[in-house]
């Protein structure tokens, strides 16, 4: 008997970033992004430690290690590639917000995409493929 697809649970992938504080990087990227906040773990004091974040139902967590430096996250292999629609503001939202810029906004490769590195050190592309007249 077959599993009607109603029943079948999406797999998805999440990403997970270590930061060195979870107040300011969920702050950082509720500015930047735009985020919402889907899940929040404080400890016994209120502060926050860990958080599941979203970008128009892109999620990604976050959870604070006080040894974490941004200067780790850039010796790392990770890079975030956000698709959206209007890649400029949101660029520029980020920038505004602290991130500095590794590559402009270029139309290149079928894309318009930047890249820039967020104040933890995450590298993260911004872009959306380019509709072929």
């Amino acid at each position: 008997m077959q599993t009607p697809e109603s029943d079948i649970q999406k797999t998805e992938i999440a990403v997970w970033l270590t930061v060195s504080s979870s107040e300011l990087a969920a702050e950082y990227y509720m500015t930047a992004f735009r985020t919402q906040e889907l899940y929040r773990l404080e400890n016994d004091n209120g502060k926050l430690e860990l958080a599941q974040l979203s970008v128009n139902g892109a999620n990604f967590w976050i959870s604070e290690d006080p040894e974490f430096t941004p200067e780790m996250a850039s010796r790392g292999s990770i890079r975030m590639i956000m698709t959206v629609k209007d890649p400029d503001s949101v660029f520029d939202q980020a920038v505004a917000a602290g991130a500095t810029i590794i590559n402009p906004i270029l139309e290149e490769y079928g894309w318009r995409i930047g890249r820039i590195v967020d104040p933890f050190g995450y590298h993260w592309e911004i872009g959306k493929k380019v509709d072929s007249m």
